[in-house]
């Protein structure tokens, strides 16, 4: 690569890095909101809090990369064309074609990041979070023993505890069951006690009171106990089975016996076929998105008014190739043996691209002006 090139791919990937920076800081708040509110609110600590949100940035950075990448091959274009630095190029008679060169690099770089992000770093990140998220559910512990706090450890139960002792012993209890639509129970005791059992977790209070309500005659009937064991195994959130994440599965595996995964898992071989290729998909459309924004902006020649066509053309561009991912997939997962239709997207991408370069090097109005002006001659040649 010239000097030049070497210049324009290092503000591609500036820019580029800028972007991805801004978005990723946007979707990474509003899902850390969503997670603070949740582990912080059944007792985690912001270790934990801060362990799934980097546990969930790789997928952030899979969703925001391509648009990234778009954003700064379109801004970086823009300004070296509003510099007028393309202008001087193609006055020393630099073709489009050798032009696009840092923009061709630049895609290829970007593709080999969503490569390496899709195949290594989501898999890992995503069967790292599922087991997180099995360790923390297990917990109860860590979900109950809050003091002075109302928690609500799954939809329809309240806790509470009014103080703890330092030997474990639970002070002031208070239990509201309402998973039954039915009937609604309350529990109270004056001391309470933890008790594991194996893998359960049993609540034993003493000296207390369970009051029953049923919701469609509205009678109250209460029992007053001196010690009673209630299983909170359940809230913890804990899954039966829990079924394995498609994305968590390695592309190795993928690429493998795929029969023995449609054998053991609940997904059909149309859903590994599309989540497989879907994987190198991703990398090429890189390519695609990153030509589209450049060749875009190549069209047309100088004008007062900006280049805000181009560049609404390539993001129009940008939404129906990302659109159209969606239309293939639903063959796909019907029918695995038609996965090449994952890459029409991006295959369209990249034509779309190229023919954009080829009108930037060889406009149609001259040679469509000559064509008009050779039959003008020959209609005013003499007979």
């Amino acid at each position: 690569m010239s000097r030049y090139d070497r210049y324009v791919l290092s503000q591609y990937l500036l820019f580029f890095g800028f972007f991805a920076l801004i978005l990723v800081a946007v979707f990474w708040i509003n899902r850390a909101v969503v997670l603070f509110d949740r582990l912080i609110g059944d007792g985690q600590s912001a270790l934990v809090f801060l362990e799934f949100t980097a546990l969930a940035l790789p997928n952030l950075v899979r969703m925001v990369l391509p648009v990234a990448a778009f954003a700064a091959s379109v801004w970086v274009t823009n300004r070296l064309n509003s510099e007028s630095e393309l202008t001087v190029l193609r006055a020393t008679g630099t073709s489009p074609w050798q032009m696009a060169k840092p923009a061709m690099v630049f895609g290829l770089i970007t593709a080999v990041m969503m490569s390496i992000l899709t195949h290594v770093l989501l898999p890992a990140s995503i069967a790292t979070l599922e087991q997180r998220e099995s360790e923390v559910a297990r917990n109860v512990t860590a979900k109950l023993l809050s003091e002075g706090d109302f928690l609500h450890p799954a939809r329809g139960v309240t806790f509470y505890i009014g103080r703890i002792d330092p030997d474990g012993t639970l002070n002031d209890v208070f239990l509201s069951d309402r998973r039954n639509a039915a009937e609604s129970v309350t529990y109270t005791g004056g001391k309470a006690y933890l008790v594991r059992d194996g893998e359960r977790t049993h609540l034993v209070m003493v000296d207390g009171m369970s009051q029953r309500i049923n919701t469609e005659t509205q009678r109250l009937s209460s029992t007053i106990f001196s010690d009673f064991s209630y299983d909170i195994s359940s809230l913890a959130n804990k899954a039966e089975e829990k079924t394995r994440n498609i994305r968590a599965i390695p592309s190795l595996e993928l690429l493998g016996d795929r029969a023995k995964l449609v054998a053991d898992g609940p997904y059909s071989a149309g859903a590994l076929a599309e989540e497989l290729h879907l994987r190198f998909a991703r990398a090429l459309v890189c390519v695609a998105v990153v030509l589209i924004g450049f060749a875009a902006l190549m069209l047309g020649g100088f004008s007062r008014f900006g280049v805000w066509r181009q560049a609404l053309l390539a993001f129009v561009l940008l939404i129906f190739v990302e659109g159209l991912r969606g239309v293939v997939s639903e063959p796909v997962l019907q029918n695995a043996e038609l996965w090449p239709l994952i890459y029409i997207p991006t295959l369209i991408g990249l034509l779309v691209g190229l023919v954009f370069l080829q009108l930037a090097a060889k406009p149609l109005g001259p040679i469509l002006a000559r064509g008009r002006h050779s039959r003008q001659n020959r209609r005013e040649r003499p007979t």
